[in-house]
């Protein structure tokens, strides 16, 4: 850019390129005037306290995370393996001979390199013949009052023979009889007629030959 006479504002140094343009000197900063390379640039205490707690931050809730994944796994295989232990005991108990007393048993057993520590409850049903089983399981280095898994099942005797032989109810508290087979060897009921569950007997055919018609 000229001036008034000829002459541009900006007088022209030696090695500059472009006239009338001030050379800038290589590695110093356009803004506050110092390099980037001198010893006084860089972060300040501030700057680099803030960064870290920002960091630690999210590193605390990654970890967070981490630990309750951790958590629940262990949770989830330590019941599962709970849950067959108490199908272990009730399966034990079905295969006796002799049904379960009606009482409560405790007892340990090794499985899956750990000791589990489990609680049974017979108790008698209203059925006279079958009874309920119900077992809960814990880690034998757990609370007595705690429990992974809880499991029920139940124990009954055969009313009758393999054979397939006739069962008696009448006594035996079948539900819905009270106990007592009223009306068992009625064969009609009030108003005279048969029995639904009793075959109704046909009128022997008549074998009298018929006359024939005279001619």
């Amino acid at each position: 850019m000229n001036g008034k006479w000829g002459h541009s504002y900006f007088p022209r140094t030696q090695g500059s390129r472009c006239p009338g343009r001030r050379p800038r000197k290589i590695g110093v900063s356009l803004f506050s005037g110092v390099s980037p390379f001198s010893p006084s640039a860089g972060f300040t205490l501030i700057e680099v306290l803030a960064a870290l707690v920002i960091v630690a931050l999210g590193m605390l809730g990654a970890i967070t995370a981490v630990n309750q994944a951790a958590r629940n796994g262990t949770y989830l295989r330590e019941k599962t393996l709970a849950h067959w232990v108490a199908m272990n005991v009730i399966t034990e108990r079905r295969l006796q001979p002799s049904p379960p007393d009606v009482a409560e048993t405790r007892g340990e057993v090794e499985f899956a390199n750990a000791r589990w520590r489990w609680t049974l409850r017979v108790t008698q049903t209203e059925v006279r013949s079958l009874r309920r089983m119900d077992v809960s399981v814990a880690l034998a280095t757990a609370p007595e009052d705690s429990s992974l898994a809880t499991l029920s099942g139940f124990y009954g005797t055969a009313l009758s023979t393999a054979s397939g032989g006739s069962v008696n109810w009448a006594g035996t508290g079948a539900p819905g009889s009270g106990g007592d087979d009223e009306g068992a060897d009625d064969e009609a009921d009030d108003g005279g007629r048969p029995r639904a569950d009793r075959p109704v007997e046909e009128p022997p055919e008549d074998d009298t030959p018929v006359d024939e018609e005279e001619e």
